[in-house]
């Protein structure tokens, strides 16, 4: 499989090229050169397989040859071997959790299964590749904790000072060995930028052999399918059809990822895209005109982005705002309306939900009222563990989560980052000087 760039389809390069360039000069980002579909005979029966096997059959569909088969099943084990259940919350309604891998964050699927890529990539190579990557909040932990200790990769994070939750920037900060991360003195918007400035510098790029593992890696896009996939199988075994899947939203790989899964065959009738006031691509899908702007912090920072990277990957499938419009419905939210979700949800189904996730059955719950007559399952996604955000929660809600072992043990460990000012220059200097 070839994959070309958002800005130019004719520019066409490799899987391995596409995943350590990460952004190309272009400055666009990389999309398969067609998107295959699934064979229907396995889709009819996929309730029948494993996540570890979908993920396989759905990743061997993208990829082709780029990767040996017995490999690619390898990685794909590997990576994957941690659950995303289905949770009934009523006849209508079903909870994704996404939040069962090492750093309790969805993004454990893209950050593990492209860690485990690019150790293949680099096993015949020997050289050490500089992962450069920007984080609202949940993308940092899984990226620290999906390369800690892969060999030949160093990572740099970037977060912005006193934005992400106190267990996400533990996740940042303890974990040593080849990771490092950097406290920026700015916003989310404002790491990426950095980010994606060092990609195009010349020197930066003739020093090091520099790659991102942000979404807008396409190794980062693919494994997000798989739990599409799956949660299809899980509500498939029960007799369930007529997806409407509402997805939490910041940089918007999450949806991405769900709009190329309905490309291969997924089965989904709508896509609801859910933000809070960052409402960027709401405004588009309501108005067809895209206004990117600076991010306002909320309590849902992961979603924190007013210029979300992955919509030109979203456009690229689509071409049109109308043809986008059919298959997507926006809505975004306060922190006040959140708040009163998360009590709502805790109420009526003794679920606890984090920020993001309330905001995924916010829109959820929006859509249902204004299609009252549309007899769909409702599912919204759960993108990550209430616990990483304690604050936020009452006492009464508080006292009914479970943090998992894994977060105890993070209270003991030194934490460890830099703090830098959001300014290009100095950055540079760092990675060129006491880069890791």
């Amino acid at each position: 499989m070839k994959f070309y760039s958002t800005n130019n389809s004719a520019s066409e390069v490799d899987f391995r090229e596409a995943v350590f360039k990460s952004f190309p000069a272009d400055k666009g980002l990389y999309m398969p050169a067609y998107i295959p579909k699934l064979d229907e005979r396995f889709l009819r029966r996929i309730e029948n397989y494993p996540m570890q096997e979908i993920a396989y059959r759905v990743s061997h569909a993208l990829l082709q040859d780029s990767i040996p088969s017995a490999d690619l099943r390898k990685i794909v084990n590997d990576a994957i071997d941690f659950p995303a259940p289905v949770v009934k919350l009523d006849e209508k309604t079903h909870v994704v959790e996404l939040f069962h891998g090492p750093s309790l964050a969805f993004k454990d699927f893209g950050a593990r299964f492209m860690s485990r890529v690019m150790s293949h990539c680099l096993e015949d190579v020997g050289k050490v590749l500089d992962v450069l990557v920007a984080t609202s909040g949940d993308t940092g932990g899984a990226v620290a904790l999906g390369f800690l200790g892969i060999p030949n990769t160093r990572v740099t994070i970037l977060y912005p000072r006193g934005k992400v939750s106190a267990i996400q920037e533990l996740q940042l900060t303890t974990c040593g060995g080849n990771i490092r991360a950097i406290e920026l003195e700015g916003s989310f918007d404002d790491c990426q930028a950095l980010v994606k400035r060092a990609f195009v510098d010349a020197e930066l790029n003739k020093a090091f052999q520099l790659t991102s593992a942000n979404s807008i890696n396409i190794a980062r896009l693919i494994p997000q399918t798989f739990y599409y996939f799956n949660a299809f199988a899980e509500l498939k075994k029960q007799g369930l059809a007529n997806l409407v899947i509402s997805v939490p939203s910041g940089n918007f790989g999450n949806l991405a990822a769900g709009l190329l899964a309905w490309k291969m065959g997924l089965p989904v009738s709508h896509f609801l895209a859910a933000t809070n006031v960052n409402d960027t691509v709401p405004k588009f899908l309501r108005t067809g005109a895209y206004h990117p702007r600076k991010s306002v912090p909320t309590i849902s920072n992961a979603m924190d982005v007013g210029s979300p990277s992955n919509w030109v990957r979203i456009m690229d499938m689509f071409k049109d705002h109308d043809r986008l419009g059919k298959m997507v419905t926006g809505y975004s939210f306060t922190d006040t309306e959140t708040l009163n979700a998360i009590g709502v949800i805790f109420e009526r189904y003794r679920y606890v939900a984090c920020p993001h996730t309330a905001i995924g059955w916010l829109a959820l719950e929006k859509w249902k009222s204004e299609n009252p007559a549309n007899n769909s399952t409702g599912i919204f996604l759960s993108t990550a563990h209430p616990c990483k955000f304690p604050d936020v929660f009452p006492d009464k809600i508080a006292h009914a989560i479970k943090p998992p072992e894994s977060v105890k043990h993070l209270t003991e460990q030194e934490r460890r980052s830099v703090r830098l000012a959001n300014d290009f220059a100095a950055f540079k200097a760092l990675l060129l000087e006491t880069i890791i």
